[in-house]
């Protein structure tokens, strides 16, 4: 089985990605980590940040799995195929392998390339053969060829065959416009192989998303036969995307028992999505198939109770498999199984507490109802399950604070606030000024800590989150906050507030915050980094 990557020519046709050269020698090296076994890096000759990167990837790519594969078009109708300047840059680009893309549906041959069905077909033979004598392996592309082969199916299967007459080593049957469905892809496969008399391990298989099928066409084009699918990192691609290379993968793997990767690498795929979502500065998607940080999330409190039995219950596959954890989620639907998993998941054991754990599960559905909201706030929960064993969660003991918000006449808003703590004996008062009454209270609070604990110094708030809960109106709401706090050492947590008065409810999410930060970088918290 060929796995052939298009991230980096389809899949950076997405809407909102642009790569820089240096990224995309990035995300090949990423890919060549994950085991993919070619790298189509782009358009050579017809786009310069794809000439630059060939260039580059001569001597800064070093790839231990992957073959990188030059992209073009056949050459061009009337012009001979050692004349065809597109074909001299593909042969410029120095790759081992070549793939071209090719008409395959009549109706584009004619008014697209307003040529006629014979040219089109030299185009092919020519193009093919001229690549071969240079020493390329070649595969084509045929564009459309689903649409291609519905509309006229003798001219659609000319086209593959000519292809692979002049020596192609795959032809890739492509739902360019993404519009088949998994039983018709089946079916055409089945009709071109009746037709050509060929094997269908000549073909490939390279699917669009415009029906949320890529996947699933791109799977059914294996089982007709194909052995060479294309499919781009986390599905990018133009409009809907591609085929999600991931699930592509771990479906053939995992699914078919296929071994289409080099032992070790599997276990790369959710790191590699994730790496490879920063680089395209593209938020990960949490429900993706396989590598999404929910993939393996489980909120009812019905599965928690089969879990702690046996994980397989709920889960299709062993996480850790695609470099993935399981995760119990804390919300108003937990029951005990819910509360003790998670609980064990922090470092926390529950199982020897029973009443503790009643407690905690009581209060939870209590705060829940109320509207806290702990399936985002692993750090919360922590220090309520701490609190119901005994343990003394909050350094210091608040005697009061207070924020004034001042609209000077010159239009400055100036926020102040101050706080009175006690810590370790000690009355402590703090002022500090922010720009926002939250921000404000922020500052006053590690201003009156941080003589105590200088490791808050390292504590950044690095997000904020409100919102208005449902069902609560106008500027009496009930508000929830969400805090997250990351540390030096890049690790992250988030903690919850909720009270009708924003600047509380604050309050409290920030107490958390510092509160388990303080304990983090003392070597009590089993802090894990998201990023």
């Amino acid at each position: 089985m060929q796995i052939f990557d298009t991230t980096l020519r389809d899949g950076a046709q997405r809407e909102g990605i642009t790569y820089s050269v240096a990224d995309k020698l990035a995300v090949a090296r990423l890919l060549d980590q994950f085991g993919v076994g070619f790298i189509e890096g782009g358009w050579p000759g017809a786009v310069p940040k794809d000439t630059e990167f060939f260039e580059r990837a001569r001597t800064e790519l070093e790839l231990k799995n992957a073959l990188l594969v030059a992209f073009g078009s056949t050459r061009k109708a009337g012009v001979a195929a050692a004349d065809d300047a597109q074909l001299a840059g593909l042969l410029a680009a120095q790759t081992p392998v070549v793939c071209l893309v090719a008409k395959s549906d009549v109706r584009h041959v004619e008014r697209a390339l307003r040529t006629t069905r014979e040219e089109n077909l030299a185009m092919v033979a020519d193009s093919v053969t001229h690549l071969r004598s240079h020493g390329r392996r070649v595969f084509v592309d045929c564009e459309h060829f689903f649409d291609g082969f519905r509309f006229d199916p003798d001219y659609t299967a000319s086209v593959v065959r000519t292809a692979l007459d002049a020596g192609a080593e795959r032809v890739v049957l492509c739902d360019t416009n993404g519009g088949m469905l998994p039983s018709q892809v089946g079916a055409a496969i089945a009709d071109l192989v009746a037709r050509l008399g060929v094997s269908p391990e000549l073909f490939g298989m390279h699917a669009q998303n415009d029906t949320a099928c890529a996947v699933a066409n791109t799977i059914a084009a294996v089982e007709a036969g194909v052995r060479h699918v294309q499919g781009t990192a986390n599905g990018y691609g133009e409009r809907p995307g591609n085929a999600d290379i991931f699930a592509v993968v771990a479906n053939l793997q995992l699914k078919l028992g296929m071994t289409v990767l080099p032992d070790g690498c599997l276990e790369q795929m959710a790191h590699v999505s994730h790496a490879i979502a920063e680089i395209a500065n593209i938020a990960p998607d949490s429900h993706q198939a396989y590598v999404g940080s929910a993939a393996f999330a489980h909120k009812a409190g019905l599965h928690a109770s089969a879990i702690k039995v046996d994980p397989a219950l709920y889960n299709h596959v062993d996480p850790a498999v695609v470099g993935n954890d399981m995760t119990i989620l804390v919300t108003e639907m937990a029951g005990r199984a819910s509360i003790e998993l998670k609980s064990r998941e922090l470092g926390l054991d529950l199982a020897g507490h029973p009443d503790t754990l009643s407690k905690v599960t009581h209060r939870v559905k209590e705060l829940e109802a109320a509207g806290w909201s702990f399936e985002a706030a692993d750090a919360s929960f922590e220090l309520l399950v701490r609190q119901s064993l005994g343990e003394q969660t909050t350094p210091f003991t608040l005697e009061s604070y207070r924020v004034i918000v001042e609209h000077r006449e010159d239009g400055a808003v100036v926020s102040e606030a101050t706080v009175k703590l006690r810590v370790r004996g000690e009355r402590v008062i703090a002022t500090a000024e922010g720009n926002g009454p939250v921000n404000a209270l922020d500052q006053a609070l590690r201003q009156a800590l941080e003589r105590h604990f200088p490791q808050l110094s390292g504590l950044e708030l690095a997000d904020y989150k409100v919102r208005i809960l449902a069902g609560s109106h106008g500027t009496d709401a009930v508000t929830r906050v969400l805090v997250e706090t990351v540390d030096t050492d890049g690790r992250d947590w988030t903690t919850v507030g909720v009270h009708e008065n924003v600047v509380e409810a604050s309050w409290r999410a920030l107490v958390d915050a510092l509160a388990y930060g303080v304990a983090a970088a003392g070597g009590d918290r089993k802090v894990r980094s998201r990023r």
